[in-house]
């Protein structure tokens, strides 16, 4: 990792399975918006989601999202945890992930890009023209 960005695996409950699934949390100041959430499947792949850094933020205090990403603090058997709720049209996933990890995490991403600073490290100019170059070829 560089000092523009910040990665740690982290072990997850897959809601009524015994066992834990590791999930990978990324964050770089290339997509200061958002936070990549993969998680490891049991043929040793990953599948990847997209997540706003805001909505991650929120969750740690107070049920957050709608559509197909929603999250929620909760006490599940004395553990303080934020439940993730993936949805898509291939059915639905509920992780559960322990919330001191996700903070210290989000903490990480702190130091990387500050919350509210986002937009300044985004070159609008240079991304329009990013992607009309990839429109064109």
């Amino acid at each position: 990792m560089t000092s523009d960005s910040v990665q740690q695996d982290m072990f997850t409950v897959l809601h009524g399975q015994p066992a834990p699934v590791v999930t990978r949390w990324s964050y770089t100041a290339d997509d200061p918006f958002a936070i990549s959430l993969a998680v490891r499947t049991s043929a040793d792949r990953w599948v990847e989601w997209l997540v706003a850094r805001d909505l991650v933020v929120e969750s740690l205090s107070c049920a957050t999202g709608e559509g197909d990403v929603r999250m929620r603090p909760r006490e599940v058997q004395g553990y303080d945890i934020v439940e993730i709720e993936i949805r898509s049209t291939d059915g639905r996933a509920v992780l559960e992930v322990d919330r001191d990890l996700l903070r210290q995490f989000i903490e990480m991403t702190v130091g990387v890009v500050a919350l509210g600073d986002e937009s300044a490290q985004v070159n609008l100019d240079e991304e329009i023209a990013r992607i009309t170059q990839s429109c064109a070829e």
